[in-house]
């Protein structure tokens, strides 16, 4: 089993949803998030506004320079390990414009489930 994590615009959420259960994936959580992906900037220049600094060890670049976070739409979908790819591509088809923001999909393995009701586990958990 994986679980499929999908960062999208919000205004594709419907759409998206509706492209997944033409595929038979009938199972997701939708979870609102705010974020942003890569900065694309010259950090000598963050150097010298004094925007960067060291968080717990790890230089945050820009993060506290008062940076702009999007309001985007976090989609989690259990799947066998065999629909993977159809999800996968009903996600990127339905979402691709060709523009930064687009979005973001990670695939994980998921070591085990259980349905709380009846104990179930593994895939008839899901």
């Amino acid at each position: 089993m994986k679980e499929i994590i999908a960062i999208i615009r919000m205004n594709k959420v419907n759409i998206t949803k509706k492209a997944l259960a033409d595929v038979g994936v009938c199972g997701l959580h939708a979870i609102k998030v705010m974020g942003r992906g890569k900065l694309m900037v010259d950090f000598s220049i963050l150097d010298q506004l004094g925007v960067r600094e060291e968080i717990g060890g790890i230089l945050a670049d820009g993060l506290s320079g008062g940076t702009r976070l999007i309001p985007k739409r976090l989609l989690t979908i259990l799947a066998r390990d065999e629909d993977v790819k159809k999800i996968v591509d009903t996600v990127i088809k339905v979402n691709q414009e060709g523009n930064k923001g687009d979005g973001r999909i990670f695939i994980a393995p998921v070591i085990d489930a259980y349905r709380v009701r009846t104990a179930e586990k593994g895939e008839a958990a899901v």
